[in-house]
């Protein structure tokens, strides 16, 4: 069998892991080690010692993550095998357990998930309704601090500041009354019916009796208690991650879930792959010897089995600009003299501001890149739209979506009579869509308004009415709503060219296409929202599907890797950022500058710059107190000066005259 031969083709560390089936088990895979190939060999090996591939939960952190899993196993086993097993992120698998269970809570089974810009719709307009707008307060500053005490487990009626507190209480009301649920809710509610519900718990510890977490370095204190009430005795509950790349402590990742993992479940058996299969060991020598100063963290040395390859260079740069052109005309020199790809290059920085510099450096050398961040396709405007009609064809009392297309596009129904239902329904009791269809509200308003009313009521129910009586396809229905209200037209007149417009364009088809491959697999429509909501923020800004160099941060950049490494910055205040020091994690600064390292495979360059624009400004720079961490036995110190003195071999000459040659060329 296919799985015969991953199995034979594993390490020691590797095949232990695999062979670990039963019981509390901890991974500690180090970068490059061959995580993702380990953990797919265990499952597969689960399936083949006739494990019910139902009872198989394996949980990540990006549905990306998740859909390359189910594949790699499915190419081990079965397709079919793959396709019962749960494999899914944190939110999804919080929305299985909810929709199973939410009722114990006092919420409606069909609840709605509320995306981010609906959040901060909903504060905007309690800031407003209980006096923010003098307060100088923005929606999503509350709105974190709501994010921050949720994952923490403090009730939000607690928030230190009192005007927070007030504004969270009115918010989770808010929430109630709609029966929808913010992002963090889905973790607190299907936490807390767990624990407070014994059928609801044992329910699911029986369907889910084998449990994977991968990237555990990455969970919060939140996702660790829900995952102690999913896992009961005999705890076959595997964690796969790295206390060295635990780089997000900033959004709530507590590093103490991985490294006193003893505490949560008893007596696991811990394993540590540390063959590295990415970088050489020069790379490798200068990264351990950088995490090694971090206190308390699990031990391990990773070892390359590469073997030693080049030193990695230290050079010190006069200011960015000298910086940046430095960078840009040695990967032109590289290229011409090596036939490299554009892709094998990557350069990584601390914060999105010191890419500017890079960015001019690299189109003045045509060079293609592509930069890691662009907005998510779900946080487009018209997507978001056409979700909110979609909603409504599920259920038109979620009030969120209504009121964000009840004049979108333009109906006659202004601000003041959307409103005017706001308040009718909050008085009654009732949904924004029941103050619409009552006749005492409508007789209440203009005679305008209420045609505009009328109509819009009309329409909604007509294509409800297609989908749940005639069972039309619901793709149809939307497809033809939208046409029938003008909406395509109506959002191109705000572009600004006709690329625009037809980004807009291609985009709302695209989510119909989707729409209609969900419903061909026999799903339903409220499914296919739930999936909307959670697609994660980064998702569409796939890698793989752009050209050219790779311009990234620190934290985008774990899990990737490349041939080239340029890591700029190496300046106190930078890396280690300056917050880092006064909040003290200055422990997880040097994990991020460690994930920098350990993406090159072949070739490392750190810069640091004796002088950086900072604010329009020209701004002296010290040196990383990291760099003195560093071991020299793979290090190369040197200078900008230097480099540009050192007097070119014939060689380099005729390179160096090629890939100028070849620039005015592609002019």
């Amino acid at each position: 069998m296919a799985n015969d031969f991953a199995f034979e083709s594993l390490n020691h560390a590797q095949r232990e892991a695999v062979a670990a089936q039963d019981g509390p088990v901890m991974i500690l895979a180090g970068a490059g080690t061959g995580k993702t190939r380990t953990v797919t060999c265990r499952i597969a090996h689960m399936l083949e010692r006739k494990v019910p591939a139902s009872e198989i939960l394996a949980v990540t952190f990006t549905n990306k993550a998740a859909a390359e899993m189910k594949e790699r196993i499915g190419g081990m086993v079965s397709k079919m095998a793959a396709s019962e097993m749960t494999v899914c992120t944190f939110h999804s698998l919080c929305v299985r357990l909810l929709r199973g269970g939410i009722d114990r809570l006092g919420y409606k089974k069909n609840f709605s998930i509320t995306a981010y810009s609906d959040q901060v719709g909903i504060m905007k307009q309690l800031l407003v309704r209980k006096g923010g707008t003098d307060e100088k307060v923005k929606a999503e500053t509350v709105l974190s601090e709501i994010s921050k005490a949720k994952n923490k487990g403090i009730d939000v009626q607690d928030l230190q500041d009192d005007f927070f507190a007030q504004l969270a209480v009115a918010y989770q009301n808010e929430l109630r009354a709609q029966n929808a649920v913010d992002f963090d809710d889905l973790l607190v509610l299907a936490e807390q019916v767990l624990r407070e519900h014994d059928d609801v718990r044992e329910h699911f510890r029986k369907l889910y009796t084998r449990v994977t977490v991968d990237e555990f370095q990455d969970t919060n204190s939140l996702q660790m208690r829900l995952l102690q009430q999913l896992v009961g005795p005999p705890y076959h509950v595997c964690v796969v991650g790295d206390d060295d790349q635990s780089i997000y402590g900033w959004r709530g990742a507590e590093v103490a879930n991985i490294l006193e993992f003893e505490r949560f479940f008893p007596d696991p058996k811990i394993i540590r792959l540390e063959e590295n299969y990415r970088s050489t060991q020069a790379v490798l020598h200068t990264a351990n010897s950088l995490i090694k100063h971090n206190l308390g963290r699990r031990e391990k040395i990773i070892r390359s089995t590469r073997g030693a390859g080049e030193n990695v260079r230290l050079v010190a740069m006069p200011g960015d600009d000298e910086e940046a052109d430095f960078i840009a005309d040695e990967m032109v020199g590289e290229k011409t003299a090596h036939g490299r790809e554009w892709e094998d290059f990557a350069i990584l920085f601390r914060t999105n501001g010191q890419s500017r510099k890079l960015e001019l450096a690299l189109r003045d050398r045509k060079i293609p890149y592509r930069m890691v961040g662009a907005q998510s396709f779900y946080d487009r405007r018209e997507i978001r739209d056409v979700l909110a009609y979609t909603s409504l064809l599920v259920s038109p009392e979620n009030d969120v979506p209504l009121l964000r297309i009840l004049n979108a596009p333009n109906r006659g129904i202004g601000q003041s009579s959307a409103i005017l239902a706001t308040d009718w329904s909050r008085e009654k009791g009732h949904s924004v869509w029941q103050a619409l269809c009552d006749p005492f509200f409508t007789t209440s308003i203009g005679p305008k308004s209420r045609a505009a009313i009328e109509d819009f009521v009309a329409l909604i129910s007509a294509a409800k009415n297609r989908i749940d009586i005639a069972k039309e396809n619901p793709a149809d229905v939307l497809g033809e709503l939208l046409r029938e209200i003008e909406y395509l037209p109506w959002i191109e007149r705000g572009c600004k060219n006709d690329s625009e417009r037809q980004q807009r364009g291609e985009a709302i088809n695209s989510l119909i296409a989707s729409l209609r491959d969900h419903i061909a697999k026999g799903k339903k429509l409220q499914s296919f929202l739930d999936d909307s909501a959670l697609a994660s923020d980064r998702e569409d800004d796939d890698l793989e599907k752009k050209k050219g160099a790779t311009l990234i941060t620190l934290h985008a950049s774990k899990g990737l890797e490349f041939p080239i490494v340029y890591l700029v910055g190496l300046e106190e205040g930078f890396l280690p950022h300056s917050r880092s020091i006064t909040e003290g994690t200055k422990d997880e600064e040097r994990r991020l500058l460690y994930v920098g390292i350990t993406r090159a495979q072949e070739s490392l360059t750190l810069t640091y710059c004796t002088v950086r624009m900072k604010w329009g400004q020209k701004t002296g720079c010290q040196p990383s107190s990291f760099i003195g961490e560093l071991d020299d036995k793979h290090l190369d110190h040197t200078t900008f000066d230097e480099i540009q003195n050192t007097e070119m071999s014939g060689d380099d000459l005729d390179d160096f005259f090629a890939s100028m040659n070849n620039l005015f060329k592609e002019d």
